[in-house]
């Protein structure tokens, strides 16, 4: 048997078992592999790991149970074979970003807090929820910025207001807040948009990479066209930093908030780090 037919029947196995929660070894020796082994095996042909895998598999199913207004979060822990409504609370936060009541519901018990701002890049309206930013969209109309968050957030209450966490934007882009990455996000997305975004994150400030840099960051290399469609996707500009990929074979590449911004947005961070060098 060969490592494709291997991970295959792996794969395979997990789906038809997901709900037993089966751990590391366990599917390891299904294929006659060590533990060791068919963890780096499976990582490097899925791009996750068999854990994460797992996880991935019980969250889609029970987004399908709770779509069912009848199903309460105990029935969907219960059918997925999780220990409680308390693991089922633990995946949703780490994998969607929002608990398994707020996906229920679909937000609609949600508050977003928003404020319209301006920095050296222009306008932009900042969006938060007890948890974090959850949009930051540069605008020239700010009914069009309005709208794209209200669209998103469909079901939530918007209310125009700053909290502390709108407020460490604002430092941010007056120099009074030194890292953006301790901003905290509420970030809403698919699973391959939120790995995408988080690759983002992991580029440092006054550095580039390109799309297909990205996609090998996510263990998808042949991925870069998805991965230009997530990073066009980017719910949280410049802190979730997507001005800092350009094409692989010379330009800008495109920009969801134009590429005149692009270009202020690459320019003053290497003002920052490198100076005048």
């Amino acid at each position: 048997m060969n490592n494709y037919q291997r991970i295959a029947q792996a794969i395979e196995y997990i789906k038809d078992n997901f709900k037993q929660q089966p751990n590391l070894d366990a599917i390891a020796e299904r294929i006659h592999l060590s533990a060791y082994h068919f963890q780096r095996l499976f990582t490097e042909w899925a791009g996750v790991s068999p854990k994460k895998f797992v996880q991935y598999l019980s969250i889609d199913y029970t987004k399908q149970l709770l779509k069912n207004k009848i199903t309460t979060l105990f029935d969907a822990s219960f059918q997925a074979g999780l220990s409680g409504t308390g693991r089922l609370h633990d995946l949703f936060i780490n994998i969607e970003g929002m608990t398994p009541g707020e996906f229920k519901n679909d937000a609609q018990n949600l508050t977003i807090n928003y404020s319209f701002q301006e920095c050296q890049f222009g306008y932009y309206l900042v969006a938060s929820t007890d948890k974090g930013i959850c949009n930051l969209f540069f605008y020239e109309d700010k009914n069009d910025a309005y709208n794209e968050v209200k669209e998103l957030w469909q079901k939530a209450k918007l209310k125009e207001s700053k909290d502390n966490y709108q407020n460490q934007v604002i430092k941010f882009f007056n120099n009074d807040f030194s890292d953006p990455q301790k901003i905290k996000l509420h970030l809403k997305g698919t699973d391959f948009q939120i790995k995408v975004w988080e690759a983002l994150l992991r580029i440092p400030e006054g550095h580039l990479k390109s799309y297909m840099d990205i996609a090998q960051t996510i263990q998808l290399p042949k991925a870069s066209r998805a991965v230009g469609t997530a990073i066009g996707s980017n719910p949280v500009g410049f802190i979730i930093p997507c001005h800092r990929v350009i094409k692989s074979v010379g330009g800008i590449g495109e920009y969801r908030w134009g590429k005149t911004r692009k270009m202020a947005m690459i320019g003053w961070e290497a003002a920052k780090v490198y100076g005048d060098e």
